[in-house]
């Protein structure tokens, strides 16, 4: 079974910490260039410099992936720098939890803009490349709470729903072209993006105990399944949305 990724361009988005970095990681060790990608530039130089140290390849493109501008041209970079891109992973994203009397429209857009709408942009223009080559992976970093409800988290649930449709209907049109379109789905992991909610105590007491695996995920838990569905060893794998999780959405 071909699990390498030797000579495949891997791009990367919030992929300067946490699940991107962890995803970036896996995927240079199974043998491919990463592209790394946030709006630090600096934190992007010294990420692909700790790579490099480990023997790994690497390299930045900074761009802000709200930004349709900043997309296509942050993309089309990264196909003149490395002559092509093989695989896509659209991980960055943001989250916003207030209960919903304090919601504004405004706090709606902003987590759409960079859950959603960033994931389209950067599929649509992603997806030119590999359909130049007939070949191209696409991996969005879906959420378990696109299956299951929790309150105040109203904008981030949504967009990660859509996110898992958005994976069906590209899978639908661009598997003629050999591209395929999957989704992971974590379910609580240890990242900066999750440090707030882990001061609660009683909180992280109560979602562990219902976790059959007895603990939260890291970042590294989602590298394998990363590099699976880059991997030549998926070529038959398409529109799936793929919880990981630990067990917890799958028992009472």
């Amino acid at each position: 079974m071909n699990f390498s990724l030797a000579g495949k361009v891997a791009l990367v988005t919030g992929s300067s910490r946490g699940i991107g970095l962890g995803m970036a990681r896996g995927l240079a060790e199974a043998g491919a260039h990463v592209v790394l990608n946030g709006r630090d530039e600096g934190t992007l130089v010294e990420r692909a410099r700790e790579l490099a140290q480990e023997g790994l390849r690497a390299s930045h493109c900074a761009f802000d992936v709200t930004d349709e501008a900043g997309v296509r041209d942050g993309v089309a970079n990264v196909v003149r720098a490395h002559g092509t891109l093989h695989i896509l992973i659209a991980n960055a994203g943001t989250h916003h939890a207030r209960p919903l009397a304090e919601w504004t429209l405004a706090d709606w857009r902003r987590v759409m803009a960079a859950n959603l709408d960033a994931a389209f942009l950067l599929a649509r223009e992603a997806a030119a490349p590999m359909i130049a080559q007939r070949d191209g992976r696409i991996i969005f970093t879906s959420s378990l709470t696109s299956l299951l409800g929790r309150p105040t988290i109203h904008a981030y649930a949504a967009s990660k729903a859509g996110l898992n449709a958005l994976t069906r209907t590209l899978a639908a049109e661009l598997a003629p072209h050999g591209i395929t379109c999957n989704a992971i789905l974590p379910g609580y992991v240890e990242t900066e993006l999750s440090a707030k909610l882990r001061q609660d105590v009683a909180m992280v007491q109560r979602i562990t105990s219902r976790i059959p695996l007895g603990r939260w995920a890291v970042p590294e838990d989602l590298a394998g399944l990363a590099v699976f569905l880059a991997s030549p060893a998926a070529s038959y794998i398409t529109a799936q949305s793929i919880v990981v999780d630990g067990g917890m959405g799958s028992m009472l």
